[in-house]
């Protein structure tokens, strides 16, 4: 009977061609299983594939698993375990392919070979042409010999970072750091997540004054800005500083600290490295934070005063094992605002969508409503706008669109919200304003249009108008859809008369008040 081994891979990553080829020299039969398929199977089939094995019953010699440099402590750990519920006997190995020198390569930190076997794999390969000799090994030893004992269930779920943490630990330093972790995961946006870090490393780290930094690539150069997104406590020069104290109180910790890191967080982005150094008396920590392929950003930590001591290895080895969760949470923070972002931006335009608008209407009416104070909203077309695309083609109306929003906003508030509606039609809502102010606004709108010459990125040399609707609450409406309904009809009013200006929506009989026109 031909051995066989189980290669675990992510359902959208085929396997690395040199891991295929040193496992086709060793004669094994090689199943490649994807490991996001494997875990939406349905349980019972897993189960009896555990109790009966592969292959008519023959357990796998080796379930392997190519870690990616990229990859965090929380997938590798599903991968484990996801492996030991459905392998139960099987050896894990990890596979690490190489990766280039560059430096841009080494953005994630990978876990070292310690790391690896004390999260569950028995053996590690560094290198595709270590595999024949290492699973000869393992068929001679027998897969079953000297297995690592399965965590308990409470282990099993802190695995990702109870198992990188320093040996040392303190029960209490390890109910905190546990904590700390979990928090994390109830955290939805990165200053919550700074914040949360930062008071959980407190306890766990002493420092006059823990900080985190965002980074963010120059737009000449390689040079990288760091912006503060999080700071917890002072050192004591800072609070001798009265203009300090008074500016921390008009603008917060966070900007009082722009421009002011440590040469040792400069030298943290550089070599992506843990830096300790002393800086004018300061005893200094800083540490790159990855997430996946990129620096999020510096976790920096200072010490000050005659008897401040340098940070240790122990307090290295326990930030850096920390800092691997910190930097998911803050790297997946950020993808969700970046969703959250693009699914209320329109796509051509990057001005809002409907979706934004009607979550901004609702809120602004009941705001209006609570205080006693009223909002308008513009609701205007282009016209003629089809005769564009049929005499220029679609790329180029796209164009003047865009070309649109930028006019449009150049002409109202910064307080106001400008919204594509849909095809050439836009929303402009006007918090804490009349109707009178309202027609300011659109009558400008409406010249600043009429005046403007579109390119249409062709260098085109095109003219256009639009015709506008305005309502407002509470003379015109009681609620968002309302009041988006009695501009868009006051809009069709501008058509009919014409097109090129401004009609009002008809007031509620109980309201009197004149019809009024600006053209």
């Amino acid at each position: 009977m031909i051995r066989h081994v189980i290669l675990l891979t992510d359902a959208h990553e085929p396997p690395a061609p040199t891991l295929l080829e040193a496992l086709h020299e060793t004669g094994l039969r090689v199943l490649v299983e994807g490991l996001r398929e494997r875990l939406n199977a349905d349980a019972a089939t897993l189960a009896q594939e555990s109790e009966n094995g592969d292959e008519g019953g023959a357990p796998p010699l080796a379930v392997l698993y190519e870690v990616n440099p990229a990859a965090d402590a929380l997938e590798i750990h599903a991968a484990i375990e996801h492996a030991r519920a459905t392998w139960k006997n099987a050896p894990l190995v990890a596979c690490r392919p190489r990766t280039n020198n560059r430096p841009e390569h080494f953005l994630q930190r990978p876990l070292d070979s310690s790391a690896l076997k004390r999260m569950g794999f028995r053996s590690i390969a560094d290198d595709a042409a270590q595999l024949p000799a290492l699973l000869r090994e393992l068929e001679e030893r027998g897969t079953t010999a000297e297995l690592p004992s399965p965590p308990t269930e409470i282990e099993s779920e802190l695995l990702p970072t109870a198992l990188l943490l320093p040996d040392n630990l303190k029960v209490n330093s390890l109910r905190a750091a546990f904590e700390l972790v979990a928090s994390l995961h109830f955290t939805h946006d990165q200053k919550s997540a700074a914040h949360t870090a930062l008071a959980g490393l407190s306890s766990l780290v002493e420092a006059d004054r823990w900080a985190i930094y965002l980074t963010s690539e120059a737009s000449a150069g390689d040079a990288v800005n760091l912006e503060p997104l999080a700071v917890r406590g002072m050192t004591l020069s800072e609070r001798e500083a009265g203009e300090g104290e008074l500016r921390r109180a008009l603008l917060g910790d966070e900007v009082a600290l722009s421009g002011a890191e440590s040469k040792a967080a400069r030298e943290a982005i550089a070599s992506l490295e843990i830096v300790r150094k002393t800086e004018r008396g300061r005893r200094f920590i800083a540490l790159p934070l990855t997430s996946g392929e990129k620096l999020t950003g510096i976790l920096e930590g200072v010490r000050e005063g005659k008897r401040a001591r340098a940070f240790t290895r122990r307090d290295t080895a326990l930030l850096s094992a920390l800092s691997l969760p910190l930097a998911f949470a803050l790297g997946n923070s950020l993808r969700i605002a970046e969703a959250e972002r693009l699914s209320l931006t329109d796509d051509l335009t990057k001005l809002h969508n409907a979706r934004y608008l009607r979550q901004y209407l609702l809120s602004e009416i009941k705001r209006a409503r609570r205080y006693g104070t009223s909002c308008a909203a513009l609701f205007f077309d282009l016209d003629n706008f089809k005769l564009v695309n049929d005499l220029h083609g679609h790329l180029v109306g796209s164009h003047v669109l865009m070309e649109m929003a930028t006019n449009i906003l150049s002409s109202v508030r910064d307080t106001d919200v400008v919204a594509r509606y849909g095809g050439d039609e836009f929303v402009v809502v006007l918090p804490e304003s009349n109707i009178e102010q309202a027609a300011f606004v659109a009558g400008r709108v409406r010249e600043k249009i009429e005046r403007h010459i579109f390119t249409g990125g062709r260098g085109l040399r095109l003219q256009l108008t639009a015709s506008f609707g305005v309502a407002g609450f509470p003379q015109h409406a009681q609620s968002p859809q309302q009041l988006i309904a009695c501009a868009d009809a006051a809009m069709y009013e501008a058509k009919a008369a014409g097109k090129n200006c401004v009609r009002f929506a008809s007031s509620p009989p109980d309201v009197l008040q004149n019809e009024k026109v600006v053209s």
